[in-house]
C-alpha cells in the first residue's frame, strides 16, 4: 500500500502549480511564440509596405545619383551615416512591434512572471552523467522527432510553392524594376501567409502537448498531497487537539461564571441556560453559560451549590440555547419571557432574605 501511495497518480494542486510558476516552470511553446511574432511581423509589413517601398526607392535613387562623385573620407563618412539612418528608419518600425509581439506571445501562454531563480547557478545541471542521461532520454527523442517532422513538412510546403514561383521568373525578368518588386511582394505575401498557417497549426499542437507534459511532470502522489495539506493547514491531529484544549478552557471559564448567574433556565434535564443581569455591566440579560445533557447537569449542580434559582421552561430553554451565543445578550423578542422569570426569581430571593 505504501508503494501505491508513492505513485504519482493525482492531478497537481493549485499550490504545486503556483510554486512551479514562481520557479519559471511553465508550459511554453516556442512554436506558438514564433507564430505570434511572425504574424505580427506580417501584419506590420503589410501596413508599412508603401512606407518601406518609398524609403527604399528614395535611397536607391539617392545612391545612384552619387555615381561619379569623388570618393573621399568625408564622402564615405556621410554615406555611412545616411545608410545607418535609412536602415534605422526601415528596420525599427518592423523590429519594435516584433519585439512587443515576442513578449505578448509569452504572456498569452502563461501570464506575467518575474523570478530570478532560473538565473541561480545549479551544479546539478552541469553533471555530465545526468546530461548524458537527458540527452538520450525518451523525452529528447520525441522532441527530436517533432522538430524533424515540423521542419520537413514546412520545407516541403514552402519548396513546392517556391518551385511554382520559379516557373514565372522568365516572364517576370522582362518586367520593369518596380513591377518586379510588386510581383516579389505579392509572392512573398502568399508564401508567408501559407507558412503562417502551417506555423499556427504546429504552434497550437505544440502548446497543447507542452501543457499536457507540464501537468504530467507536476503529478503528485497521495502522500505528497497529504503532506502539502498538512503544511498549509497544519496537522489535523494537532489542530483537533488544540481545538479540544480550547473547548476545555472555554468550558472551564464558563463554569467559573455560573455562580454569578441570577437564574438557570432548564428543559428540565437536557438543557441548562445560565442568565445574568447585572445592571452595572449588562445592557440586557446575558447568557453566561449553556449546555446540554452532561454539561447541563454540571451547570445545574454548580447552581445548586451556589443557591442559584433553577427555573424549568422547556420551550424557552431550547430557544435560548439555539438562538443565543455564549456571552451574548438575549434578543428583544425574548425580553418579556426572561423578564418575567427574573422578576419571579428576585421575589423568591427577597423572601429568602426576609425583605
Amino acid at each position: 500500500m505504501a508503494g501505491d501511495d508513492q505513485e504519482k497518480t493525482e492531478e497537481p494542486t493549485q499550490k504545486k502549480i503556483e510554486d512551479a510558476k514562481k520557479e519559471g516552470n511553465v508550459p511554453k511553446s516556442p512554436d506558438l511564440s514564433g507564430f505570434i511574432g511572425m504574424f505580427v511581423a506580417f501584419l506590420v509589413y503589410l501596413a508599412l509596405f508603401d512606407y518601406l517601398k518609398e524609403r527604399v526607392t528614395k535611397f536607391f535613387y539617392h545612391t545612384t545619383s552619387l555615381y561619379g562623385t569623388e570618393i573621399t573620407k568625408e564622402f564615405i563618412f556621410n554615406l555611412t551615416i545616411e545608410l545607418f539612418i535609412e536602415l534605422g528608419l526601415i528596420i525599427l518600425p518592423l523590429a519594435i512591434p516584433i519585439m512587443i509581439a515576442g513578449v505578448l506571445g509569452n504572456l498569452i501562454q502563461f501570464g506575467f512572471i518575474f523570478t530570478t531563480k532560473p538565473l541561480i547557478p545549479d551544479l546539478k545541471k552541469i553533471d555530465p552523467l545526468k546530461g548524458l542521461k537527458n540527452l538520450f532520454s525518451m523525452k529528447k527523442l520525441i522532441e527530436g522527432v517533432k522538430i524533424t517532422f515540423k521542419v520537413g513538412v514546412s520545407f516541403a510546403i514552402g519548396f513546392t510553392f517556391f518551385l511554382m514561383f520559379i516557373e514565372e521568373l522568365p516572364t517576370v525578368a522582362l518586367f520593369p524594376l518596380f513591377d518586379q518588386i510588386d510581383w516579389l511582394n505579392e509572392k512573398a505575401i502568399l508564401l508567408t501567409g501559407i507558412m503562417l498557417i502551417v506555423m499556427m497549426f504546429f504552434g497550437v499542437i505544440d502548446f497543447m502537448i507542452k501543457k499536457i507534459q507540464h501537468t504530467k511532470d507536476l503529478m503528485m502522489s497521495k502522500q505528497e498531497i497529504k503532506d502539502e495539506y498538512k503544511n498549509m493547514e497544519g496537522d489535523p491531529l494537532i489542530k483537533g487537539k488544540i481545538r479540544q484544549i480550547q473547548m476545555e478552557m472555554a468550558k472551564k471559564r464558563m463554569m467559573q461564571d455560573v455562580p454569578t448567574a441570577d437564574v438557570v433556565v432548564t428543559n428540565p434535564t437536557h438543557y441548562a441556560i445560565a442568565i445574568r443581569y447585572d445592571q452595572e455591566i449588562d445592557n440586557a440579560p446575558t447568557i453566561i453559560a449553556k449546555g446540554i445533557d452532561k454539561l447541563a447537569l454540571k451547570i445545574k449542580e454548580i447552581a445548586r451549590e451556589n443557591d442559584i434559582q433553577i427555573y424549568e421552561s422547556p420551550p424557552l430553554a431550547r430557544e435560548l440555547y439555539k438562538s443565543v451565543e455564549l456571552n451574548e445578550a438575549i434578543p428583544e423578542h425574548l425580553y418579556k419571557a426572561v423578564a418575567e422569570i427574573l422578576v419571579y426569581v428576585y421575589k423568591i430571593n427577597d423572601k429568602k432574605m426576609g425583605k
